[in-house]
Formats: structure tokens, sequence, C-alpha cells
């Protein structure tokens, strides 16, 4: 893709995100997008079908980043030189998805939270899948696979909710209430 077309997606992606916070995601017509990024209809549609195939490719932009097996350097966390732990790596997701808290609020602030919420899971299942790997449990693998994405999901919708803690804190509790330890411990 190139600098013009990742503009143009960039532009859609800002009013969409900006109309999300002020109405629910079924009022937000396609024409009320295409005004709100300044582009035409044919510009609109050469990059999406619908707006369902907007707000799918809107998370799975936020996801691909979110979810990178890459521990880089950021703006706002460096875990670049960190061990590749369950702890790191939720924590690392939860400094992501902040950072994305904008978007992330709009969307979960309406009827395309559901979509949003299922995205987030079809992710989080590949990460919690395989931890469980090295975890023995009594518990049913896929019972535990199941009550992590969900809780963790759901965790993740309490906190867009309720700022003022660190994604270390909120790791922190989620972590708590798993196989994988209480605070302070690394498996």
């Amino acid at each position: 893709m190139d600098r013009r077309q990742q503009k143009t997606r960039q532009a859609v992606f800002e009013a969409f995100t900006s109309l999300l916070e002020k109405k629910s995601y079924s009022r937000i017509s396609v024409q009320e997008i295409i005004d709100a990024a300044n582009i035409g209809r044919s510009t609109f549609y050469a990059h999406f079908e619908t707006k369902d195939d907007l707000l799918k490719a809107l998370c799975t932009e936020i996801f691909e980043h979110v979810f990178s097996a890459d521990l880089t350097r950021e703006p706002t966390h460096d875990f670049s030189g960190r061990q590749k732990d369950i702890r790191g790596e939720i924590t690392h997701i939860l400094y992501h998805l902040n950072d994305s808290r904008r978007y992330i609020r709009g969307i979960l602030a309406g009827d395309s939270g559901e979509m949003f919420m299922q995205f987030l899971k079809e992710y989080l299942a590949r990460v919690f899948d395989a931890k469980l790997d090295r975890q023995p449990s009594s518990i049913p693998r896929e019972y535990m696979l199941n009550h992590m994405v969900c809780d963790f999901a759901e965790t993740v919708r309490w906190w867009m909710r309720h700022e003022g803690y660190s994604p270390e804190e909120i790791s922190g509790f989620f972590l708590s209430t798993t196989p994988f330890g209480t605070p302070g411990t690394t498996r």
C-alpha cells in the first residue's frame, strides 16, 4: 500500500472513530464517514466494501500491532530487553490497547462493541493457547482457554471504562485469577 493509500485509510479510520464517539455504530452511515474523512464515495469503496469491512479493518490494524510477536521499543513502553513471559506479554498487549484507547472506547461504546470483542477474543485465543500448552492442569484445556480469553476480554472492556489503572496493575489483577500465578509470580 502506497503512502497516499495509507493516508486515506488513516483519514477514514479517524473519521469513523470520531463518529463512534458521538453516536452508535448502527446509526452511522457510510455517507457520514465519507463526509467526515473528506473523501469521495468511490475512494471509500476502493478501500472498504461495507461499513462492517471498515470496522474489521480498523480492528485488524489495531490487533496486528497490539499482538505483534516482536516486543520492541515503543514511545509509551519498552519491552525489548525483557524475557518473554506471560506477564510481560499481557502487559505489553495492555500498553498497546491503552495507546489505542480513544479508538477502542468509541468502538466499545455502541453496538460495534460485540464485533470488536469477537475479534479481540480470536487474537487472545492465539496468545493463551500457546501458554496453556506449558501449564499443567486438571481442568479441561478447552474450558480453561475459553475462560481465560473471555475473562481477559472482559477485563479489557472494564479497563476501557475505568481509567486510572496502569497496564501493570491490570495485568496483575488478571494474572491473579488465572493458573499462571499471583501478582509478582512469573512462570
